[in-house]
């Protein structure tokens, strides 16, 4: 009797280890599964950046030198009076200019940064200084925008309160250019905000 009892203990001693040996596998599987998806959900943002990040650099520039490069002068003109319009006759223009030149730097430098959150993309640090950064270029090439559209629709439609005048049915190649200029820094401004999102996202799935 006793003999029996006692091999008995035994195979049950037996079957609860090789049942806690085999649950440990499980276990480890599926957090080492977890952990992957996670790293591949950020390193698929960081790389979303990345082309965003191209994008901005594109539209800043872009509008950066189409309205540097903004200059017309009238056919008609004597030696005396010359009609000419040009963007650093208004201070907006000039402002805009180079907020957009500092919008393009910017981005440029934060290249390199967005490529380091791809290689590790659980990097917390760099992230957290592209979202500030990116949160400041927001407001700095909206403001920018927002100061050269005003100018761009009184240019377009004048203003008879304070006697403004329509000038672009004679500079109408200046009006074209700031214009696309001005959209072109909007879209800037909205590329921005995106990171801004995509960025703070990231930094929530950390905690």
């Amino acid at each position: 009797m006793d003999s029996k009892s006692t091999s008995y203990e035994t195979a049950i001693n037996m079957s609860e280890t090789e049942k806690s040996s085999s649950a440990a596998p499980i276990i480890a599987t599926t957090k080492t599964i977890s952990h992957n998806q996670k790293g591949g959900w950020r390193r698929g943002v960081s790389i979303f950046d990345f082309i965003l990040r191209l994008c901005a650099l594109v539209t800043t520039l872009a509008a950066a030198t189409t309205m540097g490069t903004t200059e017309e002068t009238l056919p008609l003109f004597t030696q005396f009076f010359q009609f000419q319009a040009s963007y650093d006759d208004l201070p907006a223009f000039s402002y805009f200019v180079v907020a957009n030149a500092i919008a393009s730097a910017y981005v440029v430098l934060s290249l390199p940064f967005s490529i380091v959150c791809i290689v590790r993309p659980h990097l917390v640090g760099a992230k957290l200084v592209l979202l500030i950064l990116d949160t400041v270029m927001v407001a700095f090439t909206t403001a920018a925008a927002s100061a050269a559209a005003a100018i761009v629709y009184l240019a377009h439609n004048g203003n008879s309160t304070t006697q403004w005048v329509a000038i672009c049915q004679q500079f109408g190649d200046f009006c074209q250019r700031v214009s696309g200029a001005v959209v072109a820094s909007f879209i800037a401004a909205f590329i921005f905000i995106i990171l801004v999102v995509f960025s703070a996202a990231t930094l929530r799935r950390h905690n």
